[in-house]
């Protein structure tokens, strides 16, 4: 049966049809972009303070993002090994030096400029409790939290956005783990273009300007739809980063991202491949803190990846999975300009298992002081958030 305009009083007030109405067009036209920021009107999102999180999925090569060329056993372990191909040889030499022992990879200058300008630690040697080599397994730990694999079923960035309160934004397909058990944790993937429905939305907010209820609401849901159709037509993670930060930019936007880039298991030929995932890498970096403008200076950006890889190069001119890597902290207020480690060695005796950097640092006392600064949680917040976690590293950043 068909019913005009008119007949609406029969099953609805005019009123609740058109909110039926805007629903339905809003979740149409915000479909494309999957944005929706769950609980965000009731969330507390007044905080000055953005967080960024990046998981690098596949394992990125710790030793060849920050070699330890002033370790005496690293010219036998990559060196000569680096130097048998031309580019090898090139990034060999280009190596940006940080302190007497580290440099970063030469395609990293948005890093190394950070570093110089004392907005970026380096956390070397650096490893979740997992010790075995299973992707799926590692990257389940790394983002639950855990200190084995299942032990948690919900993410510890998820566990503190819940406790805060406060919403959350994974550009990603699917909400990662590591944002589960936080109501106000939403998804978002690039969409299409503006559509009729928002021409409608416009209309119909203008004729209801005067129902100041329907108005806030309205308004709210364009406010929301905006955001989605800003989105920036760009290139993996470097778009992602950039519309990331306009996300966290927005005075009704979340103050938490998370972003992902997989690609990074170099099984054969690492030092081409890395030619080219770590420019993308900086340049994502560098458009993430453009697209924040003057909240650089309170955000805080976490690099992770699920473990090392071996620390001598396969015959493929690769490396395997391996166990200690390298994790960066960045942002305006980092006590940057330094590298930390517990140096284990480069040494066939000082490597794990004869194969592996050894891991000092396990990575949640990284994870502990980035999430106090951003959600001021006490003590036994903490504990429900990492629980069995050690002591945070300290002095990550600025008083």
């Amino acid at each position: 049966m068909n019913h005009s305009p008119s007949d609406l009083p029969m099953f609805m007030t005019r009123r609740q049809g058109l909110r039926a109405l805007w629903s339905a067009a809003a979740i149409a036209c915000a479909m494309p972009a999957r944005l929706s920021f769950a609980a965000a009107s009731n969330a507390r999102t007044n905080s000055t303070r953005r967080l960024v999180v990046v998981l690098l999925r596949g394992a990125l090569d710790g030793l060849a993002a920050v070699p330890a060329v002033g370790d005496p056993a690293w010219a036998n372990l990559r060196g000569h090994a680096a130097a048998n191909t031309d580019s090898g040889a090139v990034a060999q030499a280009a190596m940006l030096p940080l302190d007497a022992t580290f440099a970063l990879h030469p395609a990293l200058k948005t890093l190394n400029q950070w570093y110089l300008q004392e907005e970026l630690v380096v956390v070397h040697a650096v490893a979740s409790p997992y010790r075995e080599r299973s992707h799926f397994d590692a990257q389940q730990m790394l983002e639950s939290g855990g200190d084995r694999p299942f032990v948690q079923t919900t993410g510890w960035l998820g566990r503190a956005l819940q406790a805060a309160g406060q919403p959350a934004v994974a550009l990603t397909a699917a909400m990662p783990l590591a944002l589960r058990g936080a109501e106000g944790a939403s998804t978002w993937t690039p969409g299409g273009h503006a559509t009729n429905q928002q021409d409608l939305m416009m209309r119909v907010a203008q004729m209801y300007g005067d129902d100041v209820p329907l108005a806030n609401s309205l308004s709210q849901a364009m406010s929301q739809q905006d955001m989605s159709m800003a989105a920036v037509e760009g290139p993996g993670l470097v778009g992602l980063a950039h519309q990331a930060g306009k996300f966290l930019s927005d005075p009704q936007g979340p103050r938490v991202a998370w972003l992902e880039a997989g690609g990074w298991d170099t099984h054969t030929q690492q030092v081409g491949r890395l030619g080219r995932l770590l420019p993308s890498l900086d340049e994502a970096l560098a458009a993430l803190r453009n697209a924040l403008g003057q909240h650089w200076k309170s955000t805080s950006v976490l690099v992770m990846t699920e473990f090392g890889r071996s620390a001598v190069l396969n015959g493929s001119g690769g490396t395997d999975h391996g166990t200690g890597g390298v994790a960066f902290l960045a942002g305006g207020e980092v006590s940057g300009g330094r590298v930390v480690a517990d140096w284990p060695g480069l040494a066939r005796g000082q490597l794990l298992d004869g194969r592996d950097l050894k891991p000092t640092l396990d990575i949640r006392r990284l994870i502990g002081p980035v999430l106090q600064r951003q959600f001021a949680l006490n003590t036994s917040g903490m504990e429900r958030v990492l629980p069995g976690a050690p002591t945070g590293l300290l002095d990550m950043f600025r008083t």
